[in-house]
């Protein structure tokens, strides 16, 4: 019982954020529920291993980030192969269900929801580090040293995946402007 009390406490403390991570990645609000509760589901299989060498939070958004980069993987490879697999293969004794409090992306307060698709869209061409340093800094606004603890990764690195993503942002951007 008390595993699920604390358990309880780390899903309601994290829950918005590990969302919005999701979200970011995946720009569907149902997939990132699903993926939201299986980074949950992961959280509570495996706290027992957790060895706080990092922050709680920074262990929790690196398990987001994978758990999204797994499902775009394995949705872009079941699509090659035509076949659909269902998320939820496993079955859990503790079951729980996410359901945002409100619809928190910071980018949706935009006017322009087109032009913020279409930024998605390009944000999705880069490579995952690249995305992920981007995201973690522009969308989580997470400072270099965080973003350098959650990507394991040195600082100089961390630089170098940001000066990338945005010129190769720019660059798309601009080969878009001009088909236009």
């Amino acid at each position: 019982m008390h595993k699920q009390k604390h358990f309880k406490e780390i899903f309601d403390m994290y829950s918005d954020m590990v969302y919005n991570v999701c979200l970011n990645y995946l720009q569907n609000k149902e997939n990132a529920e699903d993926v939201t509760q299986n980074t949950f589901l992961n959280v509570y299989e495996n706290i027992s291993q957790f060895k706080e060498n990092s922050a709680l939070k920074t262990w929790i958004y690196r398990i987001a980030i994978n758990q999204s980069l797994d499902f775009i993987r394995s949705t872009n490879t079941n699509k090659r192969r035509g076949k659909i697999i269902p998320l939820f293969e496993k079955k859990n004794e503790l079951t729980f269900n996410y359901e945002p409090k409100e619809f928190n992306h910071p980018g949706i307060v935009l006017e322009e929801k087109e032009s913020l698709k279409n930024l998605m869209l390009l944000i999705n061409t880069l490579p995952p580090n690249q995305k992920t340093a981007l995201l973690l800094k522009t969308t989580e606004d997470l400072s270099i040293d965080e973003i350098c603890v959650i990507m394991k990764m040195k600082n100089k690195a961390v630089n170098s995946l940001l000066v990338r993503a945005r010129n190769n942002l720019k660059i798309k951007l601009n080969k878009e402007k001009s088909n236009n």
